[in-house]
């Protein structure tokens, strides 16, 4: 068996990857040639800014314990947790995994590897153990700094982990020995310089969700974070006195990005919450007075659902500004009822891992338009055919991207970065479109297309439709095998509770608002379509399930 050195570490309270450098994977053409240098060189000079310039305001609070950190306490954390990291042989460049759940822990994970230099990469708790494996084994790990929950799971893992060195159990639960606190109050005269930390440096190595074949290492930069912070917090008009709420994953970059990150870069604070509850939700709105919150689409209808007449009576949430939504388009029917319901706005934007986060968000005013993703947020943007040129307005074709938030590249992947990287572009693989006044539209991903009988369809259209029947809680639109069209269009739909509906029924409604070549030739009613740990729905998980019952 492979010997690894475990490590417990105490709770924080308060009032090229291992075998070599790295090196820049994509051309300069692929950043945005306007772009201006800016004043902090990395995200722990970033921090350490903010905890020389407001030592005393309120950067991170835990609103599972009731912790809370001011800045000058949350960088006294980082430097701790990286003298950690630091003694075990972890330096610059080197991968450290993170398999934690949302917790004030993990972010000051993240910051403790950029305060040395390391790349963090955070792992998806909600995978399973080979899975687990390919993510820690790709990205070369050095360290994982792992919850307790999930030790058993490393331990019986570390044979197929070559890389892995180390392990450090890193939560509330762990009772550090007196001798190792010891040992860590010792180590204050360690050098941490952030001299030879730059903006082009590897941050974060973050892997895309898998649904087309093996996981992607995403590799973004100290730059990308910083930029796409500034972005996100220039856009929506955030300042010191934002008070973002994180209850998206922090293994994925939405948390990071648009609640975290940003709430750093404005001077604000953030709230992360161990996982969204509908039931408690607004409780933590007013307990905290949160000023805007990262969503997806299936917690505004969660939330829909649990409060049909609004917020509950007695809580203040009229500090609260709009809803930030993102990863899946939000219908628009979602979204109007949303609005008029809690009297909050919801800003939809759009992005994805290899643009950090968010590349468009609407305007955080009454201009924001229901169906579209929002306008280009400081990177560059444009709609193009299958030669690259740049389609007019209203046309459809691949959404394209670069600038400051574009990731370096995919880690060890050569053909996924030829395959995303042309012309001085990334590929995103959505369809979309601009419109005259430079609002998008994200209309499928590439590959969710269906081809039927040579004509192009694409499901969100027909989602769009489904959710406004009356009866329609969830919808999802895939392709199915067909012998005479090559591709037919099924549809799989939740109904509201208390609701019902017939197969013949939906597809008329359908017929009543589609082509006939568009509407779905099967109807299939379900408890819950997959979803993943997003909120986005699965729909290759139904195709599968379509072709492959069993």
């Amino acid at each position: 068996m492979k010997d690894l050195t475990f490590w417990r570490i105490a709770p924080i309270t308060f009032p090229c990857y291992i075998t070599g450098k790295r090196h820049s994977i994509v051309s300069k053409d692929c950043m945005n040639p306007n772009a201006t240098e800016q004043s902090h060189h990395n995200l722990a000079d970033l921090l350490e800014q903010r905890a020389t310039q407001t030592p005393g305001r309120h950067f991170l609070f835990s609103e599972a314990d009731e912790r809370s950190f001011t800045y000058a306490e949350f960088d006294q954390a980082v430097t701790r947790v990286a003298r950690l990291l630091q003694s075990m042989g972890i330096t610059k460049g080197d991968a450290v995994s993170l398999l934690m759940p949302n917790s004030a822990e993990y972010i000051i994970a993240y910051f403790a590897c950029w305060r040395l230099g390391a790349v963090a990469g955070p792992v998806n708790s909600l995978l399973k153990a080979d899975e687990v494996a390919f993510v820690i084994s790709d990205s070369d790990a050095k360290a994982v700094m792992v919850h307790s929950e999930f030790l058993p799971m490393i331990e019986g893992l570390k044979d197929k982990l070559p890389s892995l060195q180390a392990v450090i159990e890193f939560d509330d639960e762990a009772a550090a020995t007196k001798e190792f606190s010891e040992d860590l109050s010792q180590q204050g005269s360690t050098n941490l310089s952030l001299s030879d930390i730059n903006r082009d440096d590897d941050a974060i190595i973050i892997y895309t969700s898998g649904t087309t074949g093996k996981p992607k290492g995403c590799l973004l930069t100290h730059g990308n974070l910083i930029a796409n912070a500034r972005q996100i917090s220039d856009w929506l008009g955030f300042t010191k006195d934002e008070r973002l709420l994180s209850i998206m994953p922090l293994f994925h970059m939405n948390a990071v990005s648009v609640t975290t990150m940003s709430a750093l870069y404005a001077g604000g604070s953030t709230v992360v919450s161990p996982k969204f509850s509908a039931s408690r939700f607004w409780q933590i709105i007013s307990d905290y007075q949160i000023t805007s919150f990262g969503s997806v689409a299936t917690m505004l209808s969660m939330l829909l659902t649990k409060y049909p007449d609004g917020v509950p009576a007695g809580l203040k949430t009229d500090q609260l500004r709009f809803a930030m939504c993102g990863s899946a388009p939000v219908p628009a029917e979602v979204m109007q009822r949303f609005e008029r319901t809690f009297n909050c706005l919801v800003i939809e934007g759009y992005g994805l891992s290899e643009s950090t986060c968010r590349s468009t968000f609407n305007p955080p005013d009454t201009r924001r338009r229901p169906g579209s993703c929002g306008m280009a947020i400081g990177n560059e943007m444009r709609v193009v055919d299958e030669e690259g040129r740049e389609v007019g307005d209203g046309g459809l074709g691949e959404i394209v991207l670069r600038g400051e938030n574009v990731l370096k590249g995919y880690y060890k992947n050569p053909e996924a970065n030829k395959t995303a990287f042309r012309d001085g572009w990334f590929h995103t693989g959505d369809i979309g479109y601009r419109d005259a006044d430079g609002f998008f539209y994200i209309v499928d991903r590439k590959s969710d297309m269906i081809i039927r009988g040579g004509e192009n369809i694409y499901p969100r259209e027909i989602d769009e439709v489904l959710y406004q029947h009356p009866a329609v809680a969830a919808a999802a639109t895939i392709g199915v095998p067909d012998d005479l069209y090559g591709e037919e269009v099924s549809a799989f739909i939740v109904l509201r509770g208390g609701m019902e509906a017939t197969e013949e029924e939906m597809i008329s409604y359908c017929r009543e608002h589609l082509a006939d070549f568009k509407c779905p030739k099967t109807i299939h009613f379900v408890a819950d379509i997959p979803k993943g740990p997003t909120g986005k729905l699965l729909k290759r998980e139904l195709t599968r399930q379509f072709t492959d019952p069993k």
